[in-house]
């Protein structure tokens, strides 16, 4: 479970770099200002999070029994959280697509994903 967080954490840091070179190129002349930002907050919010779960998959080959679940709960709010946030705003901005209240369900996900982690360090147990 570990390798694949890691290998998702970094596509999706590698992407996020990406779509920031993207934005900075090729999408000032075609968006407003408002829609170049939302889209540059959705790339910053990816990226972070990318980090976020590449961490977590860290965090995942050495935590202990008592941390290992909410550690894999945090990297599943994370990565859910990434597509539903980041996606919405790039679905919405770039092809005008509006799928709901998605973006605030992925930022609730990436909030409760870092609360599952702090939760996780603290069932870690003596050991770290």
């Amino acid at each position: 479970m570990a390798r694949f967080i890691l290998f998702f954490g970094a596509v999706l840091g590698g992407l996020a770099v990406a779509l920031s070179a993207i934005a900075a190129h090729a999408l000032p002349d075609r968006l407003t200002p408002k829609a170049l930002a939302a889209v540059q907050s959705g790339i910053q919010m990816q990226g972070w999070h990318a980090l976020a779960l590449v961490l977590t998959a860290l965090w995942l080959m050495r935590a202990g029994p008592g941390a290992y679940l909410f550690a894999q709960l945090a990297a599943c709010a994370f990565a859910l959280g990434i597509v539903l946030f980041s996606g919405s705003i790039y679905a919405g901005e770039l092809a005008g697509i509006r799928i709901g209240p998605t973006a605030p369900t992925g930022g609730i996900l990436l909030m409760l994903g870092w609360l599952l982690l702090a939760i996780s360090a603290l069932r870690a147990g003596p050991t770290l």
